[in-house]
């Protein structure tokens, strides 16, 4: 097993037949739980060489993937761990750039005013408004990004192979960043009322998916115009809930949130192109005061992973009544994010004490049908597929209308799930 250097230590558990291993750090017990030491984002790299894990007060981890590869030895570059330093808490991060489906590789060439030749970058989202670029080869910090005045939530590099980022503040904005130029501004994105929680791009960068923590507004943008598109909204009969998080399906035809109120989590699957609300899987509780933290579909797009206070982890096949896989009940699990492996098989998460764990995640091989309509919608949008002189019944599975429009649990139970 390799090292995860002097402040993380790697431990395998058997606590749950799921759990793979987990990271801790090794910090003063006088430190141990108070402010500052939460993993509120991790990362793999684009093409799973890498993981980072933002392990608390303002350290950000990078280790080689996965922990225990020899291949680190047989390697020109060096494949050691490495630590950035911050200087405050990191609330986001994101490798970049990510190249294209089907794409074995990006090249970066930046002219005088940037990089020279092919590199891998990580964004680091900071509590003051700040975000950082480093070079993750070399460890070296490259610039810093200046414009949010709040904490800057999520990063998203789009799946295109350029050096665009996409950053999401507490300052009720997003922001568009051009880091071929030292990350000169594109775009300011203005309209939540709130602080925004979390944001997404979709597969053909077509799309920008927000979600307004307190103003619970679930915003679309073009990111090729620059402007506002809709907004999402309708079915729910809660007038106090947050929403927390929010993913696209690697096809692009499917958009998932995740909202909590008091007494009760829910994920609403929407079709972007029509603002059609088609599924919501809900879960109800008797103890007030957990919440549904974070949602990431699975790179094939037949899975949603979900972080929640009450179970570390739950693996969700969309229309299914049951779950695919999910983690012993824990009420203090205190997750805050999740994030597939490039290739599937292993979800990281990240726990509010600082802490990631990596769990085994199915490996379904998908059906011809699914994997039809995976390359279909890719480039395909609703509106294109509506007017096709289809049956019903495939049209439906081809649109996700085949979806029951309403799924709930049974208090968290293993086995009762009902329509």
């Amino acid at each position: 097993m390799c090292s995860t250097g002097n402040n993380a230590e790697l431990q395998p558990s058997a606590s749950d037949p799921a759990l793979i291993l987990e990271l801790k750090t090794r910090r003063p017990l006088s430190l141990e739980g108070r402010a500052g030491c939460e993993t509120w984002s991790v990362d793999f790299s684009p093409d799973g060489a890498w993981f980072a894990w933002s392990m608390g007060h303002g350290i950000v981890w990078v280790v080689a993937w996965p922990l225990d590869s020899e291949e680190s030895l047989h390697e020109d570059i060096d494949r050691g761990d490495k630590s950035f330093s911050c200087g405050q808490p990191v609330w986001g991060l994101a490798f970049g750039p990510r190249p294209p489906k089907n794409t074995a590789s990006c090249s970066v060439k930046w002219g005088k005013k940037g990089l020279k030749n092919s590199t891998l970058l990580l964004a680091t989202g900071l509590e003051s408004g700040v975000i950082k670029i480093w070079n993750v080869l070399t460890g070296d910090a490259v610039f810093d990004l200046y414009g949010h005045e709040g904490v800057v939530r999520n990063l998203v590099f789009p799946q295109n192979g350029s050096l665009t980022l996409i950053s999401s503040s507490r300052d009720k904005t997003l922001r568009i960043w051009d880091l071929t130029h030292k990350g000169k501004t594109v775009q300011v994105l203005s309209g939540h009322k709130d602080w925004v929680s979390s944001c997404c791009v979709s597969s053909d960068c077509s799309m920008i998916a927000s979600v307004g923590r307190f103003d619970r507004m679930v915003c679309l943008w073009s990111l090729r115009s620059y402007t506002f598109i809709r907004k999402l909204s309708g079915g729910t009969q809660k007038t106090l809930y947050l929403l927390s998080s929010c993913d696209f399906s690697p096809d692009g035809a499917l958009l998932a949130t995740a909202a909590f109120s008091g007494s009760s989590w829910w994920i609403d699957l929407w079709d972007p192109y029509t603002a059609e609300k088609l599924a919501t899987l809900a879960d109800y509780f008797e103890d007030y005061g957990q919440k549904i933290s974070a949602i990431q579909f699975s790179p094939n797009g037949l899975h949603l992973a979900i972080v929640t206070d009450d179970r570390p982890l739950r693996i969700w096949e969309p229309g299914k009544k049951g779950m695919v896989m999910q983690t012993k009940s824990d009420l203090r699990s205190n997750g805050l994010c999740c994030n597939y492996h490039p290739e599937g098989g292993v979800v990281a998460t990240g726990t509010r004490d600082g802490y990631v764990r990596f769990w085994h995640a199915s490996r379904t091989v998908p059906s011809l049908s699914h994997l039809c309509r995976f390359t279909l919608r890719y480039s395909v949008s609703t509106h294109q597929m509506e007017p096709l002189p289809l049956p019903k019944r495939i049209l439906e599975y081809l649109t996700y209308r085949n979806i029951p429009d309403h799924l709930r649990t049974c208090c968290s139970s293993d086995d009762e799930w009902e329509n």
